[in-house]
């Protein structure tokens, strides 16, 4: 079947006229409609527009034009990113049906290079979430285990990603929202180095933390997206004018002999599920086995950094999201029993109905951290700890080339288990968040399943800023010896989803 291929297979099977784009993609959409209702990790599916991009660049490639090397393989786009003539809803009633008159420049790249979108893919509002549960649009189903979660912001994504529905996808990562659902769903999640992809057109949650990266079924497909999607945009004053480290050519190299890995030791105790654990001394051995030099590394500070995000992350927030205010775009709802009402009564009203409670809840905690007399025991402790944390990093890396640590301490929870226990679903960010703080780059593939329950675990690499190829090498070299030891990827053991639910 098609859509099994990976990504690189399937870029091979368009150039070698072994498969049409218009075949390919018209599987993809066909596997959308067959089993996503039992998923609804899509929001928006645009099956005109995906079968005319791949009309044209079956059009091309017969005229004999040179083509990217993704040309004609189908992707899944994250709604919180501009498309012109498609919905970007943020998964929050409050854009409900809005669509924007400009593409972000990540939309731009996939068009240029003619990767069809399938459609825009199921969130957290507004990115605020581990589990997908926040969307004001229903919660996306982990294809593992429908009565899971696929992990957030980004489940959606990551949950077509892993059920065939899409070989590549967009997700974004504030505190992990790309990493943690791929270790939840079976994928591969990467966070790029902060600013090495543009973030214009990407509706903000925290400006400082942040960053879209690739979500796919391999190391190497995400080196794929990560090269067309990735480098400088002047449209972005964080983006780096530089250009984008050689991700691909790391990926094809996957040789961890000498390589210096650190194990991250406040990232693995306590609150670590055992089967979790379990696996990543597994995986850990199947480096040292390879010839990497594995060391214990401490970074003191970790022990703040969920604290300190929930600073900081807020307080961003709250200011970005003060311009949804029903006055220039949005849903407008009046006031019940005003007969002329003010604008403050207006935006009053339309916030309260248009935004979500896990929205609200954090708009409440940034707008006190900011506030006068408060700012500076707040949030700016929590950006003396940040650096601290950055700190404490850059002492590790002088040390070892990448770190490791589990990337989620759980497997896949129940949908609902965590709704009514907000400190409980924040803490399943705890081995991400630091990343984001600091602006380092992060990896996160499959190592195997747990013991206790069958469901997918991740181990995350961690590198230098500027230093993604790192992550690609060491990550295909773990990949391809996993693959291996299973006889082909981790998702071929998934259960088939028709039966599912």
């Amino acid at each position: 079947m098609s859509t099994r291929l990976s990504a690189n297979e399937m870029a091979q099977a368009l150039a070698g006229r072994e498969l049409s784009s218009a075949e390919l993609t018209t599987s993809h959409l066909d596997r959308i409609a067959a089993v996503d209702g039992a998923l609804h990790a899509f929001l928006h599916v645009d099956a005109e527009g995906a079968l005319a991009t791949a009309a044209d660049i079956d059009a091309r490639r017969a005229k004999g034009e040179k083509l990217h090397a993704l040309a004609g393989v189908p992707i899944a786009v994250k709604d919180i990113v501009a498309t012109i003539g498609l919905p970007t809803t943020c998964g929050s009633a409050i854009l409900d049906g809005w669509i924007p008159p400009y593409d972000a420049t990540i939309t731009q790249r996939i068009k240029a290079a003619g990767l069809p979108i399938l459609g825009k893919t199921n969130m957290d509002e507004f990115a605020m979430g581990s589990s997908t549960e926040h969307s004001a649009y229903g919660p996306t189903f982990n294809p593992w285990d429908t009565t899971r979660s696929p992990g957030g912001s980004g489940g959606g994504s990551a949950a077509a990603v892993a059920a065939f529905e899409a070989p590549l996808a967009i997700g974004t990562d504030t505190g992990g929202s790309i990493r943690q659902p791929g270790a939840l769903t079976g994928t591969v999640g990467v966070k790029p180095t902060y600013g090495g992809v543009s973030r214009y057109g990407l509706v903000a949650l925290a400006s400082s933390l942040d960053q879209a990266g690739p979500v796919t079924r391999s190391v190497l497909d995400a080196a794929l997206l990560h090269e067309l999607i990735g480098g400088h945009d002047p449209c972005d004053s964080t983006s780096i004018d530089e250009a984008v480290p050689a991700v691909v050519a790391a990926a094809r190299k996957a040789d961890v002999k000498g390589l210096k890995v650190g194990i991250i030791t406040e990232l693995g105790g306590e609150g670590f599920q055992p089967g979790v654990r379990a696996r990543f001394d597994e995986a850990v051995a199947l480096l040292t086995g390879a010839g990497a030099e594995v060391v214990e590394v401490s970074l003191p500070s970790l022990e703040h950094a969920l604290a300190a995000y929930y600073l900081v992350m807020p307080s961003e927030a709250s200011s970005n999201l003060a311009r949804f205010d029903a006055m220039r775009y949005g849903v407008r709802v009046p006031p019940a029993g005003a007969d002329d009402p003010s604008a403050e009564q207006v935006m009053a009203s339309s916030r309260d109905a248009g935004f979500g409670d896990e929205v609200k809840r954090r708009i409440i905690l940034g707008t006190y951290a900011l506030s006068s007399g408060y700012y500076d025991a707040y949030y700016g402790s929590a950006q003396k700890v940040r650096t601290l944390i950055a700190s404490d990093f850059a002492a590790a890396f002088a040390k070892v080339d990448v770190l490791v640590s589990p990337t989620s301490p759980t497997t896949a929870f129940e949908l609902g288990a965590k709704l009514d226990d907000p400190l409980s679903m924040y803490l399943q960010d705890v081995a991400t968040i630091p990343a984001n703080l600091v602006g380092i780059p992060g990896l996160s593939l499959p190592i195997g399943l747990a013991d206790e329950d069958g469901l997918p675990v991740g181990l995350q690499f961690l590198a230098p800023q500027k230093a993604d190829d790192r992550l690609y090498n060491a990550g295909a070299a773990l990949e391809r010896l996993l693959e291996e030891k299973w006889g082909g990827q981790l998702l071929a053991q998934a259960p088939e989803l028709e039966a599912a639910r």
